[in-house]
């Protein structure tokens, strides 16, 4: 069985798709990156799928698991290189890729997830402090 690479840039995992999916290549890959999620504390997950001519219902519903399965895990998932054809194809088969963000290539695919985390950062270290309670008035 064939496993597909994951490597680690900085925070984010890269993924890059150069093999047909298998059901049981797909599943691997599901647990692999699940794994890594955990042990690198990695907050990103870039897929790419320039090398994918087809995406069928199948490969769609894996992208989708693995982005639920990394929302769970606290990592933002984005596919990069979609082609035209495969993009036409996941319109046309009904697939809408919910909570996957997309991005012409890994570079952008980057910012965004940057852009995700700064937007959480600055979320968490607002502390607006306890809300006062009304007082009656005279």
């Amino acid at each position: 069985m064939e496993r597909v690479p994951i490597l680690k840039i900085g925070d984010i995992l890269l993924v890059s798709i150069q093999v047909d999916m298998s059901d049981q290549t797909a599943v691997a890959l599901q647990e692999d990156l699940a794994e890594r999620i955990v042990a690198t504390g990695c907050h990103g997950v870039i897929i790419d799928i320039t090398a994918l001519d087809i995406v069928d219902s199948f490969v769609g519903r894996m992208l989708s698991t693995i982005a639920s399965i990394s929302r769970v895990l606290d990592a933002e998932t984005v596919v990069v290189g979609m082609r035209p054809a495969v993009a036409i194809t996941l319109v046309e088969l009904g697939l809408s890729l919910n909570g996957i963000r997309t991005a012409l290539n890994v570079e952008r695919g980057m910012e965004l997830i940057a852009i995700d985390r700064a937007d959480d950062d600055h979320h968490d270290e607002r502390d607006d402090g306890p809300v006062p309670e009304p007082t009656a008035s005279p």
